[in-house]
């Protein structure tokens, strides 16, 4: 958007580029504006774009906007000042064509204003929560730096988007890569994604699944089935699965299997360990089923993630010696 922060904006695109540089393009990204015509920053610098903002509309009828897709408006003064209602239409036609959507700085002010963080919590610069919960008290304003939910998501922008990227980079390739960008451009990461860990401190979840987080965390090597789970918790396996669906957008069985998968993916980007060993250190007997789960979660196959992260061991090694 017109006066957008420049900041913001490369703290987006910074750690995506350094992460390209690590081994294959891994992400990729194009700028559009309102009407396809440059924009001025708010430092005055003038950026061009490639293309029009309801051309994303049509790659929606065309390619039913292909899960890898992202839109981030980025934002800062004025945020409604050059925002039309064709504008605001084309962000619910895209919300309807089940897009991932995301704004940073004063940018949730626009979505809010579309209709689109419906049951959202919403993040955004300190300064302008407390005119966005007069504008909009049904929606949950929140303090923290970034609300990552399902398909929205929101932030503070500035620097907080490095802690973002990262993050980004950190669920889809692992955490030797996120580390290694971070080191690259000489950036202390901040607080992770939401582990299971963090989940715990959550002072909104039941006592049942605080406990039943606690329980898959302890019990991540050696597998438990979902009723052993669910007893241990001191809660019926119905109402704990209820529970988690509302909380976490996912089964019970669910969240242990992606605990698991994610405890599977640390070991193969941050050692030397092989395939295996690392199905069974997340308590996969099954190769093939492991396979099979950890590329729909990942997408890619385990293998890959393991080469990746011996060939970036090797060169942090090599690095310090």
């Amino acid at each position: 958007m017109p006066r957008f922060s420049m900041l913001t904006l490369f703290c987006l695109l910074e750690p995506l580029r350094v992460a390209n540089r690590f081994g294959r393009d891994l992400f990729a990204w194009r700028l559009l504006s309102s009407d396809g015509q440059a924009v001025v920053a708010s430092n005055g610098v003038r950026i061009d774009v490639d293309g029009r903002l309801d051309s994303l509309c049509q790659d929606a009828r065309r390619d039913h906007l292909a899960s890898e897709s992202r839109l981030m408006v980025v934002a800062s003064y004025e945020p409604e000042a050059t925002v039309e209602a064709e504008d605001r239409a084309v962000l619910r036609r895209l919300a309807a064509h089940g897009a991932w959507l995301g704004g940073l700085d004063t940018a949730p002010f626009i979505l809010a204003r579309a209709g689109v963080l419906n049951g959202y919590r919403v993040a955004m610069h300190w300064e302008s929560v407390p005119a966005f919960r007069q504008e909009f008290p049904e929606l949950a304003a929140s303090s923290a730096l970034y609300e990552w939910e399902y398909d929205r998501l929101t932030g503070s922008g500035g620097a907080a988007g490095i802690d973002l990227m990262l993050s980004w980079v950190e669920r889809r390739y692992g955490p030797s890569l996120a580390d290694a960008v971070g080191r690259q451009i000489g950036y202390q990461r901040g607080e992770g994604t939401a582990t299971s860990r963090e989940r715990r401190g959550d002072p909104s979840l039941p006592r049942s699944v605080v406990r039943a987080l606690a329980v898959m965390e302890a019990n991540l090597a050696q597998a438990l089935d979902i009723p052993e789970i669910c007893r241990l918790a001191g809660q019926s396996q119905r109402q704990l699965t209820r529970q988690f669906a509302a909380h976490f957008g996912e089964t019970l069985k669910q969240c242990y299997l992606g605990m698991r998968l994610d405890l599977a993916q640390r070991i193969l980007a941050d050692s030397y360990s092989s395939v295996t060993e690392a199905a069974y250190a997340a308590g996969f007997s099954h190769q093939a089923h492991f396979s099979r789960a950890y590329r729909q979660r990942f997408g890619e196959p385990p293998r890959a993630t393991a080469l990746r992260g011996h060939r970036l061991e090797h060169q942090a090694d090599t690095g310090s010696q």
